[in-house]
């Protein structure tokens, strides 16, 4: 049975599409068949892939305007690692959702039948807690929650659960966290250790294990439209993101 991941935080630059793109790549080359969903309008994990980010059709043709999904899939640089880009407009769609009639369950339908062809799919959620990420909590089994060892971590996580708790309750009673990720870790700093204390001490069943740390093979590599595992696999980001593959395997 194939497993469906959002990864999904409302705060912007805390590592979503580097967790989603990485992952989805250490998984598919562990042999198991992967699809990336790009729905973010800013259509960083299409381009992190090495595809042009106006690349259609692509979701947004595949939600509003009917174009088979098969035919927006492509292949990337990736083995085993396929890509539903975001395609131009998807910024639109975050008004035009709505308005169909039970809109929040369109993406799920759609990927039904992709169950049969992928053991994973990865949907990158954009920074907001709109209809797009809407979409991808009901379509999803489980969510993964990048947090950057920040001042502000668990700012917004509040609001998060919160709309979590609201999905599984109204549209997705399966949908369950299958943990909180530490990203951008400096373990260096004061700082860097307290936070992520503090995120352990709230979540201590939910925090994965492994830690992504801040470093700049990472920060370069989607420049390259390369995962960080293929741009520099020896590098600490690398390992850190095979870690954390093996980590979410393990969860289930």
């Amino acid at each position: 049975m194939s497993r469906v991941y959002a990864i999904a935080n409302q705060k912007g630059g805390v590592g979503k599409t580097t967790t989603a793109v990485n992952v989805g790549a250490c998984i598919a080359e562990a042999g198991y068949p992967t699809l990336l969903i790009d729905t973010d309008p800013q259509a960083n994990a299409t381009v992190g892939v090495g595809i042009d980010r106006t690349r259609q059709p692509g979701l947004y043709q595949v939600l509003l305007c009917d174009a088979p999904i098969e035919e927006a899939i492509v292949e990337t640089g990736v083995g085993g690692l396929s890509l539903l880009p975001a395609g131009p407009g998807l910024a639109g769609a975050t008004v035009e959702l709505p308005r169909l009639q039970g809109f929040e369950h369109r993406l799920r339908e759609l990927i039904a039948p992709l169950r049969q062809r992928f053991e994973y799919v990865l949907l990158d959620c954009p920074p907001s807690l709109g209809p797009l990420t809407v979409t991808a909590l009901v379509a999803a089994d489980r969510i993964i929650v990048p947090v950057q060892t920040e001042y502000f971590a668990l700012e917004g996580l509040a609001s998060l659960l919160e709309t979590l708790e609201k999905v599984q309750r109204q549209l997705n009673p399966r949908l369950t966290v299958a943990g909180m990720l530490l990203t951008m870790h400096d373990a260096r700093t004061r700082l860097g250790r307290d936070v992520e204390e503090e995120v352990r001490r709230h979540f201590p069943e939910l925090v994965f294990d492994t830690v992504i740390p801040r470093n700049v093979r990472i920060g370069e590599a989607p420049s390259h439209g390369l995962p960080v595992t293929h741009h520099d696999p020896h590098s600490a980001g690398a390992e850190a993101y095979f870690e954390l593959a093996k980590e979410v395997a393990a969860r289930g």
